[in-house]
């Protein structure tokens, strides 16, 4: 309060205050009261004798201290400001004298440094290392002059009354400027932790290193991207500090300690520390990678722009091709269906369209469009008449087919017609809701991730601790705020590819439209069902993957992984809910179970993250609900949502093992889903097997596998049978498959390189980080980053023309599978 009065009075009563004069002078008094204090003359009435000697570089001082006798050293040194010398207080006491502390103050030009020997740091559970050996490293004050001889001392004091032998010597380092792309060797323990530090004291002990610029702990390697904005002086001090135990980057804890007081021999663990100083990257680098990125994916939209001319060109001949039919047959002039396929297994001994259907729909022609035209009333006659080539043993003759689904889904060979029976215009609303949904979701899921990887990040920079932060050190370009600006710059092609994709499907949207509009025979009868709501949802979640998976690189962690992989889930059941709705339009889930069911999988997937590593109780309820949720889902397969799950359900299973099994012994009715949901069972009872025995730390991507496995099982099964059906896969759908694949094998090969692992610490993470292999800017995982979104967007494509085939196919010679 009397320093503040003084203060405002001072201030009240000149025209012009001093604020460095009172400001030093309360520094002044401030160090006196802590020495006095620290040396124990602070009670009244109590003397002390004072000495000061003139000391020397390189000499070792050998002297005695008591709590009447304090001792002060004078050096002096020529500083130069074109030239950093460094200065080097080492002190050494007996290990006999470890109850008698003393105290050491440096006294220098813009500089106070303290510390005490024996100094005593604390590790784990407060276990106490004592250090009789204590050196510690004086920064050079900045001079404006070419040369100027500054002044330090150093106090050396103690309240023992028993006498405390000590040593002391200051010399000068050599080899203390570190040049670029040299190094200094400097001897260090097994553990340790590096740090940048901006401006004096230098803060090179355990329990003060991070008070001041950036710091990371490290084991056998370690980075550290130094930017001027952070260091305005053009300089910086290197310190590398040397951790009190294992523990503390990773290692295994040895012992405990016996009482909590007890004193702990640290050990002498040392070996070789290279220092390397390289130059980083130039702004051109930084443009270069930039202009890559966006080549690269936007050569996607003018490959996109040149496939859709040449389509359109195509269109155009066969437009008018239609309008001129005098010289071609009426097979060739596409006026009707293309005849029935010869379905491999499924041999059907059906007719084309009836003459009358044929003439009918010759009689109307669009001026405009050249399309052939007829009514729905002939429509439904010509579908009526198509379905007589069906054998009256394949399908129930019930007037109320049309109503009962259990009756019409126990044909044998069920067609798509079977299963398109709802109006259009409901099963369109009730996909659009897929895309609104998972819009929604984006919406509220992504603002607070983004604010919260902002808060990480603005940690990161106010603390400099780099230990919050996975990234590959190796490889990590800053960018303003960012420290890691490739990392989310990889992730630009989710997002670009999404938006091409969307508009690709928007494209194909406008033009069925126009052919409903048009009652258009092809549209209406012919093809798989186009409903567009899915494609819309798949294209939502590739661009939010990218925009989620840049928050999560901007500080990745333990904490935020889920971020990077919850529309990675989301993408993979929406691709196997999209294979399953083409020839099943009626009975897929809707958007409200399909969400709620992916809910429940992220939800796993962040229990798996906490608890699940080594946790054997979290492991076997995963894996029991994982095969019941198998065994489900392989009955709703199976019997095309002809089961109920209530009280009865386990007496209906005991019948049909009676039944089919062991009365009669018959074989299923459904042959080909009964093999591909026994493939699946196996698939999935073995990775539960494997997560239950060998229990992974990254549960996240084992949970992962499981959906790709999944999906890529589906995937096969629907092209096998595509095949196996008599049908056919044009030209650009079969491009798309082949470039997919080699894609994701290449990007499957860089996602396993494995740069940095947030299961391990940060020290221990460090030991995978690698050097860029791309344009000195890109590493492995952004090379990941650009294949995948690439091969995402290419199985995209696969899903949306691989039945492009079936356009002039009537839906009644579809077969489902």
């Amino acid at each position: 309060m009397v320093l503040r009065s003084c203060w405002k009075s001072r201030h009240k009563n000149s025209s012009r205050p001093a604020p460095r004069l009172i400001r030093a002078g309360l520094a002044a008094l401030f160090w006196l009261c802590v020495t006095q204090l620290a040396c124990g003359s602070g009670a009244v009435g109590e003397t002390k004798n004072v000495v000061q000697k003139d000391a020397e570089f390189d000499v070792t001082y050998n002297d005695t201290v008591t709590s009447e006798n304090q001792t002060i050293y004078a050096f002096n040194h020529t500083v130069s400001r074109n030239k950093t010398e460094g200065v080097r207080v080492r002190v050494d006491v007996s290990p006999q004298n470890l109850e008698s502390t003393i105290l050491f103050v440096v006294r220098q030009k813009q500089a106070v440094l303290s510390f005490q020997v024996p100094l005593i740091l604390r590790g784990l559970y407060q276990r106490k290392y004592p250090y009789n050996h204590v050196g510690r490293t004086l920064c050079q004050p900045p001079t404006r002059a070419a040369s100027e001889t500054q002044y330090f001392f150093v106090d050396v004091s103690t309240l023992s009354a028993q006498g405390t032998n000590y040593q002391l010597r200051v010399s000068r380092v050599e080899s203390f400027t570190l040049q670029r792309s040299g190094y200094c060797d400097r001897q260090g323990q097994l553990r340790h932790e590096l740090s940048l530090l901006r401006y004096c004291p230098v803060y090179d002990l355990d329990n003060n290193v991070a008070f001041l610029g950036m710091y990371q702990t490290m084991t056998k390697k370690g980075a550290i991207t130094v930017q001027r904005k952070d260091f305005p002086r053009n300089s910086f001090y290197v310190v590398v500090v040397v951790k009190t135990e294992d523990e503390a980057c990773g290692g295994p804890l040895h012992f405990y300690p016996l009482r909590p007081d007890e004193l702990i021999d640290a050990g002498n663990r040392t070996k070789v520390l290279d220092v390397v100083v390289s130059p980083a990257i130039n702004s051109e680098v930084y443009v270069m990678g930039m202009l890559f990125c966006l080549g690269i994916f936007l050569s996607f939209y003018l490959l996109t722009l040149l496939v859709a001319c040449v389509e359109n060109k195509r269109m155009n001949k066969k437009r008018a091709v239609l309008e001129n039919p005098a010289d071609m047959s009426p097979a060739e002039t596409g006026k009707t269906p293309a005849s029935p396929y010869e379905y491999g297994s499924f041999a059907d001994n059906g007719s084309t369209l009836s003459s009358e259907a044929i003439t009918e729909s010759a009689t109307s022609t669009d001026n405009n469009y050249g399309y052939m035209e007829r009514s729905l009333d002939s429509v439904g006659r010509s579908r009526h008449e198509s379905l007589s080539s069906v054998e009256e043993d394949d399908y129930d003759t019930l007037e109320d087919i049309n109503s009962d689904k259990n009756i019409v889904r126990t044909k044998k060979f069920l067609c798509v017609s079977d299963l398109a029976r709802k109006d259009k215009r409901v099963l369109s609303k009730k996909y659009q809701i897929y895309f609104w949904n998972i819009a929604t979701i984006a919406v509220f899921y992504a603002l607070p991730v983004i604010q919260l990887v902002i808060t990480y990040q603005t940690v990161v920079n106010v603390t400099g601790n780099q230990d919050i932060c996975y990234y590959n050190f190796l490889c990590a370009h800053p960018l303003g705020a960012l420290s890691a600006f490739n990392n989310i710059l990889s992730n630009l092609g989710y997002v670009m590819l999404g938006l091409l994709f969307l508009l690709i499907v928007l494209k194909r949207d406008i033009v069925h439209n126009r052919a409903l509009v048009r009652n258009d025979l092809n549209a209406l009868e012919c093809g798989i069902p186009k409903h567009f709501g899915l494609f819309y949802a798949m294209g939502t979640a590739l661009m939010m993957e990218g925009l989620l998976s840049a928050c999560y690189h901007v500080c990745p962690n333990y904490t935020n992984f889920q971020f990077d992989t919850s529309f990675m889930y989301m993408i993979a059941g929406l691709c196997m809910l999209k294979l399953y709705q083409k020839r099943h339009p009626d009975i897929n889930a809707s958007a409200y179970t399909a969400y709620a069911c992916l809910a429940a999988v992220i939800f796993f997937s962040v229990l798996g993250v906490v608890f699940g590593k080594g946790n054997m109780a979290f492991w076997i309820v995963f894996s029991v609900i994982h095969i019941l949720a198998t065994l489900l889902l392989s009955t709703q397969l199976y019997y095309m949502g002809r089961w109920r799950l209530n009280a009865g359900i386990l007496r209906r299973m005991l019948h049909i093992i009676y039944t089919d099994c062991i009365r009669q012994c018959s074989g299923p009715m459904y042959i080909d889903r009964m093999v591909l949901l026994v493939m699946g069972n196996i698939v999935n009872w073995s990775l539960a097997a494997y997560g239950l025995i060998e229990r992974p730390n990254d549960f996240a991507s084992y949970l992962l596998a499981i959906a790709i496995c999944n999906l890529l099982l589906y995937f096969a099964f629907y092209i096998i049978m595509k095949l196996r059906s008599g049908e056919r896969i044009k030209c650009l759908p079969l491009v798309c498959i082949l470039f997919t694949a080699v894609v994701w094998g290449f990007a499957l090969y860089f996602f396993f390189q494995g740069l940095s692992t947030w299961q391990k610490t940060p020290a221990e993470s460090r030991e995978h980080n690698r050097d860029c292999i791309l344009l000195f800017f890109f590493d492995d995982h952004d090379i990941w980053h650009f294949l995948s979104s690439i091969a995402m967007f290419g199985s995209f494509l696969v899903l949306l023309t691989m039945d492009d085939d079936l356009d002039t196919v009537q839906r009644d010679k579809i077969y489902v599978f």
